[in-house]
């Protein structure tokens, strides 16, 4: 086995580079996802070594001082990270001529060719999932033998191998929580919706839905939902419990962990006889029945992806979701006690200065505990890149998404509305979603009632603050 380092690159401040389906970039309030994705083959390669660098503030200098203990380094990478990601490899190829580089994410496996030709120093790209694809080349088989990957032979011509059959027995796949045990602090780790520590990892991979924008279904995960069994789930969390006895909440990261209702009320039946505090991904038509079960389980919170309030850009989006079903959705979960953090996009195709009101009004009115708003962000690989291409709405300037500090800007544009407006309605929602006296009311009664919640609302406002002045010097 070569000895191996899987790392997430040093990258700009506060950049979570190990985000899900949701953006790779520097977010309002910083937080950081645990990098599921590399820990999964990282568990299947003996003796590797795992380095996140953003969430662990690890240097660059840190990072190619690792280039000469090892012999294959496998680089996770986005669309907005990719040429510092390129700079990183070319930093410890320099170090290292003889180390081998990988780079893995949905940036790679949907342009190969492009990202070897800008990629000097890449010798290959793992296409779709890569997990065992990583382990036969740590194992030393030849890359022309390694099926799912594009390469550079000695010739430096690249050559792309047949596809990857994808993984459908997921119970194959070893536990992400050794990994994190080994070589993870976890108290580096935070989400402001979630409570601190938290744990995050997958029980099962891809998503039924559609939604045009939604980067892994379209380019990693696929639309099948392909399952780990509840025991094997169980089993985890109960190792998991073992290693991180600090942990407060576990949150798992599929992209809809509620595609399959009969398997979660499973799985939360596991996590209730263990007294587990849990969260998950959730889309707005889980039936009441079902969430009562998840919540008398120890559920605590959905996270939910409403998009929008206008119907028409959902039918737009292929969110297959009604406006009224995530409404009454909405009215159960406050009813049932669950708490919800909503996400909204604003930029999405339909977009108008009147839907973003009607957005702004909808998300007030049904008043998820917290929220996010992001900008539609067309990535390679998915519908919404294609269309935004093909209208016109994506110019060459904004294609990689986010500033030269690592904030997301707005990358679409419409006839009828201007990348600066979408971008300035983003702080226009958060102001009126969270500048109401109810939520302040309620903010401030979870403060009093909690130190610990004292302490990280404090944090996140003037992190939150902070955000604002920034997008405002950036703006100008």
């Amino acid at each position: 086995m070569m000895k191996t380092l899987f790392l997430q690159p040093p990258s700009f401040d506060g950049f979570d580079g190990g985000a899900g389906s949701r953006y790779q970039a520097r977010r309002e309030i910083k937080s950081f996802w645990f990098p599921t994705w590399l820990a999964q083959p990282a568990a299947l390669v003996a003796g590797s070594k795992l380095i996140d660098a953003p969430p662990a503030r690890t240097t660059l200098a840190t990072v190619t001082a690792e280039a000469s203990r090892h012999e294959l380094c496998v680089i996770h990478t986005s669309t907005p990270s990719f040429a510092s990601d390129v700079r990183v490899a070319q930093a410890m190829k320099d170090a290292n001529p003889n180390l081998m580089i990988g780079m893995v994410g949905a940036k790679v496996a949907v342009q190969p060719q492009e990202s070897l030709q800008k990629g000097a120093p890449i010798d290959f790209v793992a296409r779709n999932e890569f997990d065992f694809t990583i382990k036969e080349i740590a194992e030393g088989r030849d890359l022309a033998a390694v099926d799912g990957i594009s390469f550079r032979n000695r010739e430096g011509a690249i050559v792309h191998n047949k596809d990857r059959a994808i993984l459908e027995d997921m119970d194959q796949l070893p536990f992400v929580t050794e990994v994190y045990k080994r070589d993870l602090r976890i108290e580096d780790y935070f989400i402001g919706y979630l409570m601190h520590p938290y744990l995050s990892l997958y029980t099962g991979r891809g998503c039924k839905s559609r939604c045009t924008f939604c980067l892994w279904p379209q380019t990693v995960g696929g639309h099948n939902y392909r399952v780990r069994s509840p025991g094997h789930v169980a089993e985890e969390i109960r190792l998991a419990r073992q290693y991180f006895p600090q942990v407060r909440e576990i949150f798992f990261d599929d992209d809809t962990f509620t595609d399959n209702l009969p398997r979660a009320e499973a799985i939360a039946r596991e996590l209730g006889k263990m007294g587990v505090t849990w969260s998950c991904n959730a889309k707005a038509n889980v039936p009441r029945a079902t969430l009562k079960v998840l919540r008398d389980n120890g559920l605590r919170l959905l996270l939910v992806g409403y998009e929008s309030g206008n119907q028409q850009i959902l039918h737009n989006i292929k969110k297959g979701m009604r406006i009224e079903v995530a409404r009454q959705f909405t009215k159960d979960c406050h009813e049932l006690g669950i708490k919800i953090h909503g996400t909204f996009i604003l930029g999405l195709p339909g977009e108008t200065k009147e839907t973003i009101e009607e957005t702004i009004r909808y998300a007030t009115e049904i008043n998820p505990h917290t929220m996010q708003v992001s900008l539609a962000a067309p990535y390679p690989g998915t519908f919404l890149h294609r269309q935004a291409v093909e209208n016109g709405w994506l110019d060459a300037e904004n294609a990689e998404l986010i500033d030269e500090n690592g904030v997301q800007i707005a990358p679409l544009h419409y006839p009828h509305l201007s990348h600066t407006e979408i971008f300035d309605s983003v702080e226009t929602f958060y102001k009126r979603f969270y500048f109401r006296a109810p939520k302040i009311a309620a903010i401030v009664g979870e403060m009093v009632r909690s130190p610990q919640m004292m302490k990280r609302r404090l944090r996140e406002g003037v992190e939150f603050f902070q955000f604002l002045r920034e997008r405002h010097r950036d703006a100008a």
